[in-house]
């Protein structure tokens, strides 16, 4: 059976729950996933935890995941991976690191961020998400680096890996990962309900819809929520199903029906006339007119 270890950081928050689960994979040597925040006595615990290293890979570059992970990597001889982290080997999707006897497979997942990835062992069905998927709770999306469409690709991309545990970022390992990731699209598909209802109403704005959507949570956590409703509606506004009137925290937002292309009929984003395909083209016929 695979060694799998959590070290947690202690850093706890409302963003980070408990704090930043630190992962250490296999034995001799062990592969650590996400050292977190520069804490030295969780990195001093962290490294007599994992003993021999063989390779330290990063989620994501946010600072309770990755802060500390170029200076660990040095300490304990390893090499660093990660999507843009500087300094650190540079994931590509579906890359696989050998670490020992454990075959890890980087799958890129943006969405919580642009450089997000995953790390998938087939032999074990483990999926460490780091803020992906979370042991309670959801994920932030925060724009502009987090991006609503992409995360829920990069859910439904999980699902297709057809994992049976997650070992989250934060929180509790998951053990049925299926039910968890199908309970995520659900509810950013509902949140997305709830958004839609609001803008049927007239033009809104995000502070209201926080107000009725999120009536019943502690009022500590509404400016995550006002993030997280701005990502629904820039995916909605892309999707034409949004309009935006003004900026900044004056703006106001109301639906609007999708539009067609003038020229194929294919739907367009925002309030665009053409297609992306039927821009260009029309782009390349006044240039070579």
């Amino acid at each position: 059976m695979l060694r799998i270890v959590r070290v947690l950081a202690p850093n706890p928050s409302v963003y980070t729950l408990e704090g930043t689960n630190s992962w250490v994979v296999g034995e001799d040597p062990a592969a650590v996933i996400d050292p977190g925040p520069d804490i030295p006595e969780h990195l001093d615990e962290l490294a007599r935890t994992a003993g021999r290293v063989g390779a330290v890979l990063v989620t994501h570059d946010h600072e309770d995941h990755a802060p500390s992970a170029t200076a660990f990597a040095e300490r304990v001889g390893a090499p660093l991976h990660a999507f843009r982290l500087p300094g650190a080997r540079h994931l590509r999707d579906g890359q696989r690191i050998d670490v020992g006897t454990v075959g890890i497979v980087a799958v890129a997942t943006p969405g919580h961020s642009s450089d997000h990835v995953v790390f998938f062992v087939p032999t074990e069905r483990a999926l460490f998400t780091g803020d992906a998927v979370v042991g309670r709770g959801t994920s932030l999306i925060d724009p502009p680096d987090g991006d609503l469409a992409q995360y829920l690709r990069s859910l439904r991309r999980m699902e297709e890996l057809g994992a049976t545990t997650i070992y989250p970022g934060h929180g509790p390992v998951v053990l049925d990962a299926g039910a968890k990731l199908r309970e995520y699209v659900e509810h950013r598909e509902e949140r997305e309900r709830q958004v839609l209802a609001a803008l049927a109403d007239g033009p809104t704005t995000i502070d209201h819809m926080v107000a009725t959507i999120y009536a019943g949570y502690p009022e500590e956590v509404r400016p995550l929520a006002a993030r997280s409703v701005l990502a629904h509606l820039l995916k909605l506004e892309s999707e034409g199903r949004a309009e935006r009137r003004g900026t900044g925290d004056a703006a106001t937002w109301s639906g609007s029906e999708p539009r067609t292309c003038a020229r194929c009929g294919r739907p367009v984003r925002g309030r665009a006339r053409l297609c992306g395909p039927c821009s260009l083209a029309v782009l390349q016929d006044t240039a070579d007119a």
